[in-house]
């Protein structure tokens, strides 16, 4: 095999492992994100689901950042602006090594350290304080001008919900992200298409949501946000250079992964029984990473 053709071989071999490795951890993670909903007996289980995957590449491939140094000064940021969706988080973070697996358990527990909804201060890698919806935008942004100002090379990175999407501010950050051209702003719109009232199209329709972030002088790119592959590569995108920030928005399912709670509304927000959990963990471990 001639050189080229070796090296690239080598490197195509890598990256197929390296997805099959962050499918792995989604799986890990999603069976956690049930447990610790169950455990608790409240929570947000359809759109911790569905976001997990973008979680998982961003904070076991993308971001930088050092567990065992939180406040490292050049680590990306991540900010949850669907702050109900915090399972998702709580669960990528406690296996990067921010705090011990076992404390997810602990979910919505009295005296514990994590909540239903991001605390800032309460556990090592919460960047912010969030769950008033449309808020969480707007903190990444100030975020992503104080990099630009004082000359320093983090990213910011936020995830935002389709329902949230429908909030006055995340448009005045829409608005104001292109004009002062931050290109270290990546932002996911998590478009599973439901919120706590029903589907997203009958509350308030979004469409045509790429349009109209385009229309805003944002980098948009539309893609599978369970595809492991496509999330990578859309991340990838973003280290370009464009002078205006970027926006990915994700084509997610609702519960992904569990078979009655994909596409279901009254998964919003409803925590599973104890015999609900084992059917989903049991679908969960039969799913295949390859």
């Amino acid at each position: 095999m001639a050189k080229g053709l070796k090296a690239a071989q080598t490197a195509f071999d890598m990256n197929i492992e390296e997805i099959r490795h962050l499918k792995t951890i989604a799986k890990e993670l999603r069976i956690w994100i049930i447990r610790m909903i169950a455990e608790a007996g409240s929570g947000h289980p359809g759109g911790s689901l569905s976001a997990i995957d973008i979680l998982t590449v961003l904070f076991f491939h993308t971001m930088r950042h050092r567990p065992q140094e939180p406040s490292w000064a050049l680590r990306d940021r991540f900010i949850l602006s669907k702050g109900h969706g915090v399972p998702a988080l709580y669960a990528v973070l406690a296996k990067s090594g921010y705090f011990h697996m076992e404390e997810l358990l602990t979910l919505r527990k009295t005296h514990s350290r994590i909540q239903g909804h991001p605390v800032a201060g309460s556990v090592p890698g919460i960047e912010s304080s969030t769950g008033s919806l449309g808020q969480g935008l707007s903190i990444a942004q100030g975020l992503a001008l104080a990099s630009k100002l004082d000359g320093t090379p983090y990213r910011v990175f936020c995830m935002i919900g389709d329902g949230e999407t429908q909030e006055g501010q995340i448009w005045e950050t829409a608005m104001s992200a292109p004009k002062f051209e931050l290109d270290n702003l990546v932002v996911f719109l998590d478009y599973n298409k439901g919120q706590i009232d029903g589907p997203t199209k009958q509350i308030m329709d979004l469409e045509p949501i790429a349009d109209k972030w385009t229309a805003f002088n944002w980098d948009v790119q539309e893609i599978d946000g369970h595809d492991i592959a496509k999330i990578i590569n859309a991340l990838e995108r973003t280290r370009s250079p464009m002078g205006k920030p970027h926006i990915i928005i994700a084509h997610t399912v609702k519960g992904k992964g569990v078979s009655f709670m994909e596409n279901k509304i009254e998964w919003h927000g409803t925590a599973p029984n104890k015999e609900q959990a084992i059917q989903a963990i049991q679908e969960l471990e039969g799913i295949v990473t390859e």
